[in-house]
């Protein structure tokens, strides 16, 4: 009976644990006004934050890479390596990395953390002041912080997030991220594509010089030696020349048969006289010198030996050979440039073609909206955490200070802490008497 006696008390014996539980519960039991007082003042200064705290706004764009411009038997190897591999995710991962499939997805990622990219922005709407910013710097860091991009690792697509406190302006910013994306591709591009366009571009330039110049020769030497066509002007002017042959032959038998029958004084012999004469002219006209041409055809005539020819509306028939040789020099050349010309203007619009599609495009399948509903801050959340803290700091004190003051007077910790406190106020009221002096 005595050992069951005893035994029965030790058992219902509470822990140390279970003292200091019950002995802080009851301690804080006992300021449960002063912890209600605190937790209804701490409610209403951090809905009070809550409140103050400005509406963030979220504007989000969702864009995917253009196609690698790989070859075929890569893009082949890419899928038999992504489909071998099965569920080994990071190796296929890898494969598609070594063969090139991650490249614009990091490219474009880059480009939009870019410091040119920030630049452009903040000039474009004034972010420094808008920010009340002092230093650039400070403007591009802050930016940075508002700026999320994440893309897919599976797909690729690039997820764009940029959060501001006016909706209009969330929108407006990350629209500038995707127009300043596009011009930063367009201009750093280097592919080979461009750099043909770019040549084709001069050399067109100055073939189209070399052209006018060719034809403005070629028309210079027309004009002074009217030569149109050198062909079709030979064909007719020995057509013209035999007839006014055949004419001369038959008016010299006519003149003859009219002299054995009348006298030289009457009308018709001297009629037909006069006509052969005429035909005999325009012959020896016709047919010109055979002088040479003179150096300068377009700033003389044609030499004394030519005076007569070059008051023809056309030249000669023996001096369409000499003009035969410089007229189809010019003309060559002529042609030459033209077909160069023709070639080179196809050759630059198809390098035109080639440079579109090897210059990488932002294709947006999801464009940035005005938001309608804030992101943060959650007001809520903020009120209860802001609350909790606290009233847990406010539960710490009381039972830090219940603590303290049960702490031995000739405890270590206690002088140690004594020793510290009035050495921390020999140090203020050093300072404070030091300000006073000066």
């Amino acid at each position: 009976m005595l050992e069951t006696y005893e035994a029965t008390p030790s058992s219902t014996v509470p822990s140390p644990s279970q003292t200091n539980w019950v002995t802080n519960v009851s301690l804080l039991w006992d300021h449960r006004r002063v912890l209600a007082r605190i937790t209804g003042t701490a409610l209403v200064l951090s809905a009070a934050i809550a409140f103050l705290l400005p509406k963030q706004y979220d504007s989000v764009a969702r864009l995917m890479p253009p196609d690698q411009q790989s070859s075929g038997g890569a893009a082949l190897l890419a899928a038999v390596a992504g489909r071998s591999l099965g569920g080994l995710g990071s190796l296929g991962g890898l494969a598609g990395g070594l063969l090139g499939g991650k490249t614009s997805t990091a490219l474009f990622i880059d480009l939009l953390r870019s410091r040119t990219v920030s630049d452009h922005i903040i000039d474009r709407f004034d972010l420094q002041h808008v920010y009340h910013k002092r230093y650039r710097i400070d403007t591009v860091k802050y930016l940075a912080r508002r700026t999320t991009v994440v893309d897919d690792k599976k797909s690729g697509v690039i997820t764009l997030t940029f959060t501001d406190t006016d909706p209009v302006r969330a929108r407006a910013i990350t629209q500038a991220y995707l127009e300043e994306l596009n011009k930063t591709l367009t201009t750093s591009s280097t592919s080979s594509a461009r750099r043909e366009r770019e040549f084709i571009e001069k050399r067109l330039v100055t073939v189209r010089v070399q052209l006018h110049d060719a034809e403005e020769a070629l028309s210079q030497f027309s004009s002074v030696n009217t030569t149109l066509d050198i062909k079709e002007q030979t064909h007719a002017m020995v057509d013209a020349a035999g007839k006014l042959q055949a004419e001369l032959i038959v008016g010299q038998s006519e003149l003859d048969s009219l002299e054995q029958i009348y006298g030289d004084e009457n009308v018709r012999v001297r009629a037909t006289r006069a006509r052969v004469a005429s035909l005999q002219h325009e012959l020896v006209k016709l047919s010109g010198s055979s002088a040479a041409l003179p150096v300068d055809t377009g700033a003389s005539d044609m030499g004394n030996g030519g005076k007569e020819e070059s008051s023809n509306l056309y030249p000669s028939l023996r001096q369409l050979p000499r003009l035969a040789v410089p007229y189809a020099t010019l003309f060559r050349n002529v042609k030459i440039q033209e077909i160069v010309f023709e070639l080179l203007s196809q050759q630059y619009e198809m390098a035109h073609i080639e440079e579109a599609k090897d210059t990488p495009v932002v294709s947006v399948f999801d464009p940035p909206l005005v938001p309608e509903k804030k992101s943060s801050p959650s007001r809520l959340l903020i009120i209860l955490i802001l609350t909790a803290l606290v009233n847990g700091a406010a539960c710490f004190f009381i039972i830090a200070r219940h603590r303290w003051g049960g702490v031995s007077e000739t405890d270590p910790r206690r002088l140690l802490a004594e020793q510290i406190v009035a050495s921390l106020r020999a140090r203020l009221q050093l300072i404070k008497h030091s300000g006073e002096l000066g």
